[in-house]
């Protein structure tokens, strides 16, 4: 038979192999549901969709949902330029975990992966080195350096996790507001702390500055360095004293 064979009508197409992804297409679609809808509304069946493509065709990819989390975290550090840093360690210490809070506050949607343990991008892991270095340079040990950044590390997420739910609340105002207003003159003698400042504390609280609140943090952290200090181990390991 000569010229071109048509298809008898109702014949199928024969499947060949998924269309190719452009995976920064793929990161790029993550990431943007991730900021606008949250990381609950991220799979990869909803991205999958998003590209015009099947679920099997993203697994050519990336093996799991947390390796393609891991590459939606990947380079948002790198787009913040490295800070000049002091170079007296105590200082430094400061500098870096005021960086780090700065950095998470304008891409709030990385505290929701970095919640799930473990997933971090790694350009971001100079802060760490270098928070770890200073504690070390200040006189912690091991133990008392990876604790510090921890100790750091919560205090970090855990105000911008706080600023995201206040902002989110000034957003969309609820029609009651609760605390300190719960607190009343008839709590006096159970809340005799709270209920003598109840009326300052949105003035108190509103005077907060992030840079000082760290500062007193890492006071205190780098004192149980101090020769003779409450849990300052020896060479040995043993408590000192």
């Amino acid at each position: 038979m000569s010229g071109t064979e048509k298809k008898p009508p109702g014949s199928k197409r024969s499947v060949g192999r998924p269309r190719r992804l452009d995976p920064d297409a793929m990161v790029a679609t993550a990431r943007r549901i991730i900021e606008e809808e949250g990381l609950d509304a991220l799979s990869m069946r909803r991205v999958a969709k998003e590209l015009g493509s099947t679920p099997m065709a993203l697994y050519h990819y990336v093996q799991d949902k947390d390796e393609l989390l891991m590459l939606t975290l990947s380079g948002t550090a790198a787009a913040f330029p490295r800070p000049e840093l002091p170079a007296d360690p105590r200082e430094r210490l400061t500098a870096v975990a005021a960086h780090m809070h700065g950095i998470l506050e304008q891409i709030p949607w990385v505290l929701d992966i970095l919640a799930l343990g473990e997933l971090t991008d790694r350009d971001a892991l100079w802060m760490v080195e270098e928070i770890i270095d200073c504690a070390l340079d200040c006189g912690l040990s091991p133990g008392q350096a990876v604790r510090a950044y921890r100790t750091i590390w919560s205090y970090v997420y855990g105000d911008l996790v706080f600023r995201r739910a206040a902002a989110r609340r000034a957003e969309h105002p609820p029609s009651k507001r609760y605390f300190p207003d719960m607190v009343t003159e008839a709590d006096t003698a159970e809340l005799p702390r709270l209920t003598a400042i109840k009326d300052d504390w949105r003035g108190y609280a509103a005077d907060y500055d992030v840079v000082d609140e760290l500062d007193a943090i890492i006071t205190g952290l780098l004192a149980r360095g101090a020769p003779g200090a409450p849990g300052t181990r020896s060479a040995s390991g043993a408590p000192a004293g």
